[in-house]
């Protein structure tokens, strides 16, 4: 395996992620936190490039990493066009696309348009692995109810790929030859289904599925429709209600899943009952994601920040255990896996994509 530095960029909305690789070593990592007065003053996603960026210039130099050494950046993939699993070259095409938000604006757009000038400065490239945009979807997965409307696959693509071929490796098996339904317990819930390397269908928790700390999940469309028309509510407005303040957030005015979890442990019966339909709604999403290969799950894997909550992953457990063996593993290392998907590329074990 490539020894050379790698650099890693994984914006989120308050904070930007940077660390440096020896390979598949971090050297140094850090979480640069974003206040909501520094944010408030930009107009947009966007504008904020050049402060992360600069932020990142000086964690190089904090750390006494000289830019001149680093091999490649490697950069969180954004809402991007669908695209099939892979590490990808960024150019500036993907960063256009980024720019104008044609798939929708996230704070990850930021990691290829910052990745991209710093690499260009530098001459080396910048890659984006496995970006939340992976769509191997077979065609009966693409199917809505109705032909104005198409189902699409938007998921925690890069750390559920990088936990299923994690799992493959300590158990000796093969990816392109098993079958795993892998959940993601994160501020979204996404699940999806892997058979034979592809990612044949996903729950994209954006618009579908069970609940989360602050989206709504599927909603009882005619009721929906109703509310939008009775309250002349505008798309934005509809948007933020189910994409940010949705949820536990609706529920229980918190998205703060230590919070609650501290309430549930107490018995507080309204969390009790609300963090268990989270779970109930996440157990049967499972099931039906299960069907699609008749029952043949050869595991299920939980993974995301909030499967360090035991309890929470037992509850799911406990509903789908009857499906295939389910293993846990807790938290979501983006960077390790933003690092993995660059080495493959530069040791030769798999070919960079083109956007």
């Amino acid at each position: 395996m490539s020894q050379e530095l790698i650099l890693v960029i994984n914006p989120g909305n308050t904070s930007t992620k940077v660390a440096v690789y020896k390979g598949l070593t971090p050297l140094c990592v850090e979480s640069i936190k974003h206040t909501d007065e520094e944010l408030s003053r930009f107009p947009d996603i966007n504008a904020q490039k050049d402060f992360r960026e600069n932020l990142i210039r000086e964690f190089l130099k904090k750390k006494g990493v000289d830019p001149a050494e680093l091999r490649v950046v490697a950069a969180r993939g954004g809402l991007l066009k669908p695209l099939a699993s892979g590490t990808y070259v960024v150019s500036q095409e993907m960063v256009d696309d980024l720019v104008e938000a044609r798939q929708g604006s996230h704070s990850s757009n930021l990691a290829a348009q910052i990745g991209y000038s710093l690499s260009a400065k530098l001459g080396i490239t910048c890659y984006i692995v496995d970006p939340v945009s992976v769509d191997e979807a077979e065609p009966l997965a693409r199917y809505s109810g109705h032909p104005l409307f198409r189902r699409v696959m938007l998921t925690h693509a890069l750390n559920m790929k990088a936990v299923a071929k994690r799992f493959c490796r300590e158990k000796g098996l093969t990816y392109q030859q098993v079958t795993l339904l892998v959940i993601h317990l994160g501020t979204g819930n996404s699940l999806s289904l892997h058979k034979n390397g592809r990612m044949i269908d996903a729950v994209n928790p954006s618009e579908e599925g069970a609940f989360s700390a602050d989206r709504s999940g599927s909603l009882p469309i005619l009721q929906v429709a109703r509310h939008i028309c009775d309250q002349n509510l505008k798309y934005k407005e509809f948007e933020k209600m189910v994409f940010g303040s949705g949820g536990l957030f609706a529920y229980l005015g918190s998205k703060d899943f230590l919070k609650i979890k501290d309430k549930y442990l107490e018995g507080e019966a309204r969390t009790v009952e609300v963090v268990q339909a989270m779970a109930y709604q996440v157990a049967k999403e499972t099931g039906a994601l299960a069907t699609v290969v008749d029952g043949r799950i050869d595991a299920i894997l939980i993974t995301g920040g909030i499967a360090f909550n035991e309890f929470f992953s037992e509850l799911i457990r406990k509903r789908v255990q009857f499906i295939a063996p389910v293993h846990v593993y807790a938290g979501e290392d983006e960077m390790q896996a933003l690092a993995e998907g660059v080495a493959r590329v530069l040791s030769g074990e798999e070919p960079a994509q083109k956007y």
